[in-house]
């Protein structure tokens, strides 16, 4: 079900965009949603520029001079996205801009009610359904803003997710908030980021790497035609099948988790006799090709 968001198999730029913009404004109306009807309700903290942005207004309203959640969220995710726009592609800063604005505006207008009155059911529910709502975005090529913005610039660059790293800011926001508004809520606030977190390293593996081997009598030609489409190498050993006792070919390589389905129908369209199978890899150490954000 996951693959209806991603992307990355339509060709025309056009469609490609326009069903990319239809997706980053459903996770924008499933982020309200979530933000109104499992958050409020349970006085929970959100993550990164959002939970910053409830974190101001909670403040700012013990002052006597209340900051809007919406204002925030624009205040703070406006100068992140022009600090990043000239590192991470425009269509990736495009589609997010569109979504914390429209999120913005949605806080405003729509006024969803609470589902539940259990707390303990608000922060499973909205942690996972907030996490999706960042995996919707970031599997349509564009993001949720804030922390978002920071944590695609730094793991393109280290070619490794930070998303624990993200958790552990969101946390120190959380302890502010905990000091203020009561350590329980804190407390809860923290459990319901940790499930949004682990949701979106679940469910984005954009930096997760597999191992792709290939059992073929065709190995020039298979070797050629992934170079050529995904611009890895490949490595060939040749053998003796033990059974036919025809010679064969293994080629293996390292692509990105993402790249799994294209890799296999690419490499089945040259020779629809290979035999391909795949292996997640914990640890990859040289050097490794990764297709920039577009």
């Amino acid at each position: 079900m996951i693959n209806i968001f991603d992307t990355t198999s339509i060709k025309n730029k056009q469609t490609r965009l326009a069903f990319s913009i239809f997706w980053i404004m459903v996770s924008s109306i499933l982020q309200t949603f979530v933000i109104q009807s499992f958050m409020d309700p349970a006085n929970l903290l959100s993550s990164g520029f959002t939970g910053l942005a409830i974190l101001i207004n909670k403040l700012t309203s013990l002052a006597g001079f209340p900051v809007s959640v919406s204002l925030g969220i624009l205040c703070l995710n406006i100068p992140a996205a022009l600090l990043c726009s000239r590192h991470i592609s425009k269509r990736f800063t495009l589609l997010s801009c569109i979504q914390f604005a429209l999120t913005s505006l949605l806080l405003d207008v729509c006024h969803f009610q609470p589902i539940f009155n259990d707390l303990f059911l608000n922060v499973m529910f909205g942690g996972f359904l907030y996490g999706f709502v960042s995996v919707i975005a970031l599997r349509t090529e564009g993001s949720t803003g804030g922390t978002d913005f920071i944590a695609m610039y730094i793991s393109d660059k280290r070619n490794k997710s930070i998303w624990n790293q993200v958790f552990l800011f969101n946390v120190c926001i959380i302890v502010i908030f905990g000091s203020f508004f009561g350590w329980e809520y804190a407390g809860y606030s923290i459990v319901f980021q940790f499930i949004s977190t682990r949701t979106i390293s679940t469910f984005y593996h954009r930096y997760a790497q597999i191992m792709v081997e290939v059992t073929t009598a065709r190995p020039e030609a298979v070797s050629q035609a992934f170079k050529k489409n995904f611009r890895h190498g490949m490595s060939i050993v040749n053998g003796q099948g033990g059974y036919s006792g025809k010679p064969f070919s293994l080629c293996k390589s390292i692509v990105s988790s993402y790249e799994e389905k294209p890799v296999i129908d690419c490499l089945k369209h040259v020779d629809p006799e290979a035999i391909v199978y795949t292996y997640k890899i914990d640890n990859f150490y040289g050097r490794f090709y990764q297709k920039p954000i577009e």
